[in-house]
């Protein structure tokens, strides 16, 4: 947050702005960021890795420490003493999420040749020290093997609260936590009308990332039925902060409207230092209005809170674009890619814009559940087929315009999207032939997409 302490006490409603405001950037000036979670498993059981393990199968922790002397990476912890849950280095960091889904986020660049380079580095340090231990990471949208009661969790406090509180608003909030992982794109925005003409416009082509990147069909070993089940998880998790956004429809929303909305989500908890107090009875309203017992609202505790909302297109300091499930490395720089292309580019994004003019809520809603199925589904009365098609070529052009060569990082989206597939027909395709959820099924399916 620039220019803002995160101690320093909110005084008054306009306060909350200085994270939006202070988060502007001049369009010259703008860059994208990318994030990307995979699963690790112990390859001759397919079971998951824990977050501490021993000498025969280390855990995440001990991989994290082994990264961080031999490759650089610098431990971070969430406050003194307690356990190390990150790595920084150059700009990028390696984090963990509740069930030790392990993420790359990567450093913002101008341009998406370098975060190709830095995820295929990322991904060349994790394999030189995983593979001896006969462990793999694999990226897909939802945990192919693992019961949710066979995964660890990690020690971040938020995490502590989470796991109690998601059982409350959502059937599905636990798996989210443990079993979900995603690709990320993180986009600039130059002030407050620009912000949310992108983030209306993201939302309105939520369906159809969600079937281009569907890849996720396994659930505990076996078929889901569907090409998605992270897209199903997200149907029930908590829709006080999660979903499309239904008040973002109408009009070209403001900070203002985003906070609004914020404010009445329910926190989880306020931290100070390493000391947790729980607090998930109080609207983030209610706390800067009365407080909470002696605790009183912070900058920081705003920056906290507005974390923890989860709807499919967030605002803080990027725009978060978060729908599509994790995909193999062949395809993660094509998500930042889709959306560069689509929304850096002005005159790619007045036509988007006036191409998804005729998306409403109810019809965006609708495909959004019907997305886990793939080219079936259908948007606003037209096949998600005919809506990908349009994207990719819009995001094609503005990329060529912007000039940097970075078209081709769509190809592999091109070749599958021309075929109505999605990441996941590989995956259902080699497990048709193994009859069974297994490492040469997840390795044959990302060696398909290597050799498209």
């Amino acid at each position: 947050m620039q220019g803002t302490e995160s101690s320093q006490l909110l005084q008054k409603p306009d306060d909350l702005l200085a994270l939006f405001h202070g988060s502007e950037t001049p369009r010259e000036q703008w860059l994208v960021g990318t994030e990307a979670e995979k699963f690790g498993l112990y390859i001759s059981d397919m079971t998951p890795i824990q977050y501490e393990g021993d000498h025969k199968r280390p855990g995440v922790r001990e991989l994290m420490a082994t990264l961080a002397s031999t490759h650089g990476w610098r431990p971070e912890r969430e406050y003194e003493g307690g356990a190390v849950v990150a790595l920084k280095r150059d700009g990028a960091s390696i984090t963990l999420e509740p069930g030790a889904q392990l993420e790359l986020s990567g450093a913002p660049f101008a341009n998406l040749h370098e975060t190709s380079a830095e995820f295929a580095l990322h991904h060349k340090e994790l394999q030189q020290i995983s593979e001896p231990l006969g462990l793999r990471w694999y990226a897909l949208g939802f945990h192919p093997t693992a019961a949710a009661d066979t995964l660890p969790w990690v020690p971040k406090l938020r995490y502590r609260v989470m796991r109690h509180y998601f059982p409350t608003t959502g059937q599905r909030g636990t798996d989210m936590m443990g079993r979900t992982a995603t690709v990320q794109a993180n986009l600039d925005y130059s002030d407050s009308e620009d912000a949310f003409r992108k983030l209306r416009i993201g939302l309105r082509l939520q369906p159809v990332v969600s079937v281009i990147f569907a890849n996720s069909p396994f659930i505990n070993g076996s078929l889901s039925g569907v090409k998605s089940e992270r897209a199903r998880v997200w149907w029930d998790v908590d829709p006080s902060r999660s979903g499309l956004l239904p008040w973002a429809w109408d009009k070209i929303p403001t900070y203002h409207d985003y906070i609004e909305w914020a404010l009445d989500a329910p926190m989880f908890m306020v931290k100070r230092g390493g000391e947790l107090h729980r607090n998930t009875g109080q609207s983030f309203r209610s706390f800067m209005a009365d407080g909470f017992g002696e605790l009183r609202a912070t900058h920081g505790d705003w920056q906290a809170h507005v974390n923890t909302l989860f709807p499919e297109v967030r605002i803080k300091n990027t725009l978060e674009f978060r729908t599509a499930d994790s995909v193999p490395l062949q395809l993660v720089s094509a998500l930042p890619a889709l959306w560069k292309g689509l929304l850096y580019d002005a005159k790619s994004m007045d036509a988007i814009e006036q191409l998804t003019s005729e998306i409403n809520h109810e019809a965006a809603f609708k495909a959004q559940h019907d997305a886990d199925l793939g080219y079936a589904t259908m948007l606003a009365s037209r096949p998600i087929g005919s809506w990908a098609d349009a994207v990719l070529d819009l995001a094609r052009e503005g990329l060529g315009r912007l000039g940097q060569d970075e078209a081709r990082l769509l190809e592999p989206l091109r070749v599958l999207v021309n075929a109505r597939r999605c990441p996941a027909d590989d995956l259902l395709d080699a497990y048709a032939k193994e009859g069974c959820v297994s490492a040469k099924v997840l390795e044959s399916a990302e060696a398909s997409t290597i050799n498209r």
